[in-house]
């Protein structure tokens, strides 16, 4: 019931950075059912996980996109074709677990009101704006399928003037730039006197951080372009990509960088996914693993979409508040630690559950004669 299978086809190091992302950010939001004593200890080992996700989604989503745009063969319909296989990869899933929390919202607060969360269904919630408290993860879901939409239609739009190499590359560079600036003017203009600021006004809204997986495009494009430099020293460009992991993280533990100061608004949201990017080289040539670890990690990879989806508002905030354990028993200690296990538990249980019967049925229909047909293949 519980077991899933694999192919061959996949990267092991890709799996491990996948992996070290969805447990970032399933300890970080795990810390806040924690005694706030123990919050200082995640500032040590928790990186930002979903700057780690939307460099993986560029890196291989940009791929796709160059290999499509360097096929020479006639085909209709290569735009539609990509926009219906990403969908089925990212929407059933998270239409799912949008729709079930709003049913139970209407049954839990009388308040709310499904008119005020409709803008989830359209991923624009956060496009401009503060992203609101309801299903708080949900904010780097819409700056990705705001990716998928807007990048190929300008890549494809500009092969009409230049290049396509020249094409991504533009794009990409457009993107970084004009987020760097928006980034810079919003911290002018804007008073961001707190880390809620900070994250409400530049990290969680599509239009600061798409310049985040563009850098996974560049990645794509040196190595689909300039194959011999991505390949020849992956184990300095690892080393160099460690190296702006460690001292971003020292100099924030040491105080070293003003949190709410020039730096942090305009440029720090570029320092995880530049590290990462300088992963990818070594990460990317590291194909295969064996034994308990290979598997543990390619399982935990296998899942980290549906994780991400159920740990924090459907698990954390609804599933375990529902059961208050606290009430239940009264050792505290003994309350925070089942709830702390149970958070772990439920999420691996559930994912996995999610990944094998919901996700992997709607990505298998992706490729069934239906959609064939409708595509015109």
């Amino acid at each position: 019931m519980l077991k899933i299978k694999w192919g061959p086809e996949r990267i092991y190091g890709l799996d491990i950075l996948r992996a070290i992302a969805i447990l970032m950010v399933v300890i970080s939001h795990g810390r806040f059912l924690l005694p706030k004593t123990f919050h200082s200890w995640h500032k040590y080992i928790v990186v930002d996980g979903v700057s780690i996700f939307f460099v993986l989604s560029g890196f291989l989503i940009g791929g796709i996109l160059i290999k499509i745009i360097e096929d020479q063969t006639p085909q209709k319909n290569k735009l539609l074709n990509f926009w219906i296989r990403r969908w089925f990869r990212t929407l059933p899933n998270y239409f799912l677990i949008l729709t079930f929390l709003i049913v139970l919202h209407e049954f839990l607060h009388p308040k709310f009101s499904v008119m005020d969360v409709k803008s989830y269904y359209y991923f624009s919630q956060n496009l401009f704006h503060r992203h609101p408290p309801f299903f708080g993860e949900a904010w780097s879901l819409s700056v990705e399928e705001w990716f998928y939409l807007i990048v190929p239609i300008l890549i494809f739009g500009l092969i009409k003037l230049v290049s396509p190499n020249k094409s991504v590359l533009i794009v990409c560079a457009a993107i970084i730039v004009f987020c760097t600036l928006l980034r810079y003017y919003r911290f002018s203009m804007e008073e961001i006197n707190v880390a809620r600021d900070w994250g409400q006004l530049l990290r969680k809204q599509v239009v600061t951080r798409l310049d985040s997986i563009m850098l996974g495009v560049i990645g794509a494009y040196i190595q689909y372009y300039f194959p011999k430099f991505w390949n020849k020293h992956t184990v300095l460009y690892l080393g160099i990509g460690l190296l702006i992991f460690v001292l971003g993280k020292t100099f924030r533990i040491y105080g070293m960088v003003n949190h709410l100061g020039f730096y942090s608004c305009t440029f720090s949201l570029l320092e995880v996914p530049l590290a990462t990017l300088f992963l990818l080289p070594f990460l990317s040539n590291f194909q295969n693993g064996s034994g308990k670890i290979y598997k543990a990690i390619t399982y935990i990879s296998l899942i980290s979409y549906s994780m991400y989806l159920v740990h924090n508002t459907l698990i954390k905030n609804t599933i375990l508040k529902i059961m208050n354990l606290n009430s239940l028993i009264n050792d505290e200690n003994i309350s925070i630690g089942i709830n702390y296990f149970l958070y772990y538990f439920l999420t691996i249980i559930l994912s996995i559950l999610l990944y094998k019967y919901w996700e992997m049925p709607m990505m298998k229909l992706r490729d069934s004669n239906f959609v064939k047909r409708l595509l015109g293949r």
